[in-house]
Formats: C-alpha cells, structure tokens, sequence
C-alpha cells in the first residue's frame, strides 16, 4: 500500500509497518474488533488520514518514547499515550529547535512541510501502562524496558509470536542521549525481554521483519570484554562515545562515560 507521503507493508496478518518520507516506520495491529498505531513518525504528513485507508476500526495511538522522529506525528491525533518517564523530554523533542532540525532535513530531502509544521500543537501524552490491550484475536502486549530511554515501550504480540522494539533495539542502536540508561543497565533488561517466546521482530528505523536471532546475537556478544573495545567515534554529543560492533554488521553506540562510571 502506498501514497504520496507514505508506504506500508503488511508484513504478518493485521501487521502494518509504515514508512514516512523523512525514512522512520511505524506499526499499525489491526484486530478484529480494534486497532492500535505504536508511533507516528515526523508528522510531516497526515499519518492519521494514511492508517485510515488500512482501518476504520477504533484506534489508540501509542509512543514509544518522546524523540522527535517518533513523536512529532502525535499532532495528527487528538490522544496518544507514552510512559511517563518520557514525559520530560516530550517538550524538548517536539519544540522549536527539533522542529526547526527537522524542517531542514526534509527540504534537504525535497520534502514540502505543511504550512503550521513548526506551530502546530501537540497534545502532552496521556500515561501509558504496562499491561495487555486486547484487539480481538490479537492481543498487543504493553512493556516498559528502560534503555534508549528511560521510558522505552516495547509491544509484544503473542498470536504472531512478534516483538516491537521501536529503538530499543534496531540493527544500530543508540544509547548516547543524555536520558539514555547506561549499557549495563540496558543490557540487562534488553536479555530479560528476550526471554520472551517470539519468533519475529520489528523496529523503527527499517522497513522489514526481523528473525529474533538478530536481536539474540545482538544481546550475546554486549560482553565487558566486546564493550571495552569499542572505538570511539564522534556523533556530535560532546561526551566520549563509543561503538561496538557486533553480529550482522550490528551497531551499539554508546556513552562511555556512563559505562565505566557503572564499572
């Protein structure tokens, strides 16, 4: 399914994964009886009109965590819930500056932004909870898993032994943000999540489906010995940051600082 703005896969029954035109996905689960929309990208395009052409079933729109490219989108919808220990940083990520940060990149891209994108207002997040939001026939599996941030949500769909990760795991994932939880710390609830009995995965910043083994590899090789290796490169932050690179061609870039702080 595509439009002007859009593209979206259904990559397992009810499993939409959307894709903006600035790059960043999002996932629609369509139930038998409800539907629930885990992000919405920049906003720079109506994602709301877009996920009605896929359902007209009742929707909850759910954020992952505040950052911009998750977060922006909520404009288009008037209730969206985040855990609150993202809450915080909502205000940062969807203000002027990232705002601004964003226009720049979507002229680089050729990308036309609606006339109000840098004044449109964007409702606060209503307090997200763990816990199970049943969709008939599919149940959408609410977790909290600090690390990329320190209100992460994760979304675990039994019936179709799927994990949503957003970016708290993607094949390059960062944990050099200033709220970002150290890589002890992150790594410990990044191998307790994996002890769930999921076969696939699916994360914000690629537009296909994973095997967990991508994940599982990930998480195997974050040793002491593999992280205190890591080189170190420059993202623009003005902390020591450090990569490791692990199976796959995968990527953990991450605050040195906080790790051997940790040590």
């Amino acid at each position: 399914m595509h439009s002007d703005h859009f593209a979206a896969r259904e990559l397992l029954a009810g499993v939409w994964h959307i894709r903006d035109e600035m790059g960043v996905c999002m996932t629609l689960l369509c139930g038998q009886e409800h539907a629930l929309l885990v992000d919405t990208g920049y906003g720079v395009s109506d994602v709301q009109a877009f996920v009605r052409t896929l359902t007209d079933k009742p929707l909850t729109v759910l954020l992952t965590h505040a950052h911009h490219d998750h977060a922006l989108g909520a404009r288009w919808f008037d209730r969206t819930l985040m855990f609150p220990q993202d809450l915080p940083d909502f205000a940062l990520y969807t203000g002027d500056a990232f705002r601004r940060r964003v226009a720049d990149q979507a002229a680089a891209k050729g990308v036309r932004l609606p006339e109000d994108f840098l004044t449109a207002p964007i409702a606060q997040p209503a307090a997200l909870t763990e816990g199970d939001i049943p969709l008939g026939g599919m149940t959408a599996r609410i977790l909290c898993v600090p690390g990329h941030t320190p209100g992460s949500a994760v979304v675990y769909v039994p019936e179709r032994e799927l994990l949503l990760t957003g970016d708290d795991w993607n094949p390059c994932t960062w944990l050099f943000f200033p709220a970002a939880l150290d890589v002890r710390t992150y790594r410990d609830h990044l191998r307790g999540l994996l002890r769930l009995p999921f076969r696939h995965v699916i994360c914000s910043h690629q537009h296909q489906l994973f095997d967990r083994s991508m994940p599982d590899d990930f998480a195997a090789a974050l040793t002491d010995g593999v992280l205190s290796a890591a080189r170190k490169v420059d993202v623009g932050y003005p902390q020591d940051t450090r990569e490791a690179r692990l199976p796959h061609d995968q990527i953990l870039v991450f605050d040195w600082n906080k790790y051997i702080k940790e040590a």
